[in-house]
């Protein structure tokens, strides 16, 4: 089994930066690909960035491309999520996933293990 505890949300202005990060546990996540959900009040559950196993691939959803990167450090057992020039749309509560497959896309489906999300709130 995989924990994963998100941290890093809060609430910032639009334009402001946060650094989510992710850290697992329970088992070494190095051979895991790793992603990004992301929950708007209201709405389902939506896809937001993926890195594999060892970073070489990373995938982004098309509205965060530019603005946010995925990273990881294997070391630590723990992945990043960048997020620059936040908009209010981006305003969620943000999501880490776990593969056990290496690579892996952007369907829920696809991640075997979920933390319990962390808060990110944009204001205008």
């Amino acid at each position: 089994q995989v924990q994963l505890v998100e941290s890093g949300g809060g609430l910032v202005q639009a334009g402001d930066s946060l650094r989510l990060s992710c850290a697992a546990s329970g088992r070494t996540i190095s051979t895991y690909a790793m992603g990004w959900f992301r929950r708007v009040a209201g709405k389902e559950r939506e896809f937001v960035a993926t890195i594999s196993w060892a970073g070489g691939y990373t995938y982004y959803e098309d509205s965060v491309k530019g603005r946010f990167t995925i990273s990881r450090d294997n070391a630590k057992n723990t992945v990043y999520l960048q997020m620059n020039s936040l908009k209010p749309e981006d305003t969620a509560v943000y999501y880490c996933a776990a593969s056990s497959a290496g690579v892996s896309g952007s369907k829920e489906a696809g991640y075997n293990f979920w933390g319990q999300g962390t808060r990110v709130t944009v204001s205008s």
